[in-house]
């Protein structure tokens, strides 16, 4: 079953003194493109966070949050005293006046460096542990929302093969008056020279002419590359890139059908053709 590459996935935690969001996000890329942001005291863990997400997602460009938001009356910043009171020593001897105003040297002061001090929160294992399990859902919804995604993806894909399908019939209809067009054509621009000729060198010259016009060839592997293409939408496991090179192929013999075609009206399925085949193009870049 494919999988796109467009994805989200949310959970939020309830710890004792803190809430904790996990968000990851993914759009489709060549490779992957993992954007990691957690809080400093998570840092230790980030190598295995990305290796978590590379073993779920495979491809994409992947933006994954931990956001945190302190519950507790507790907090890990604190008034720096020392720090605070000789600044207010510094800025009275700067006023020099006895009527200097201690609340707005104070409102001064907090806002000079050093004011304020934070200690360093320890990561918590067991706090992490439940942390992790919240990733866990977060990419378990991810993975469920790019399936999801993939399931109308899957479902055009398949209505614009049935449409070629389709094309490639009315072509093989059309082929048979083509190879009397092409008789007509040549027959009528010799009558109009109006000179003898040799009717068995002229056969042989017109088998000859039709070899080279011949799509058979074309038109049975464009309809093996289009079986091959619904075969693999139907496999267990998602490749985009797979299903790419196909569509390569399926575009290649199309191409060459028109150029050796040389008869309009099949040239006008083979345009038809190609338009399907491009809003595929558009979708399967998208497909992991």
């Amino acid at each position: 079953m494919i999988q796109s590459m467009t994805g989200y996935g949310k959970t939020v935690l309830q710890l004792p003194n803190k809430k904790v969001t996990v968000e990851v996000k993914s759009l489709n890329s060549k490779n992957l493109d993992i954007n990691v942001r957690i809080p400093s005291y998570y840092r230790e863990k980030e190598l295995d966070v990305r290796r978590k997400i590379a073993s779920e997602l495979v491809r994409g460009k992947v933006d994954f949050s931990i956001y945190i938001e302190m519950t507790a009356d507790e907090t890990t910043a604190t008034v720096n005293k020392g720090v605070i009171t000789e600044y207010i020593k510094q800025l009275r001897n700067v006023v020099q006046t006895g009527t200097s105003d201690d609340v707005e040297l104070l409102k001064i002061a907090v806002r000079m460096p050093d004011a304020l001090k934070t200690e360093r929160e320890e990561l918590n294992e067991e706090e992490w542990r439940q942390i992790n399990a919240g990733i866990d859902v977060a990419l378990q919804e991810i993975n469920q929302y790019r399936t999801d995604e993939a399931l109308s993806l899957e479902s055009d894909f398949k209505e614009r093969i049935k449409s070629i399908k389709q094309f490639l019939e009315k072509v093989e209809e059309k082929d048979e008056d083509r190879i009397d067009h092409v008789r007509v054509k040549l027959k009528k621009a010799i009558d109009d020279l109006k000179v003898e000729i040799d009717q068995n060198r002229f056969e042989q010259e017109l088998i000859y002419y039709l070899e080279k016009l011949d799509i058979n060839e074309e038109k049975v592997r464009l309809a093996n590359h289009l079986d091959y293409f619904l075969q693999e939408l139907e496999a267990s496991t998602s490749n985009g890139k797979k299903l790419g090179f196909i569509v390569q192929e399926i575009g290649r013999e199309i191409n060459t059908m028109g150029s050796k075609a040389n008869y309009a009206p099949i040239q006008k399925l083979v345009i038809l053709m190609k338009n399907e085949l491009e809003k595929i193009k558009e979708q399967i870049l998208n497909i992991l």
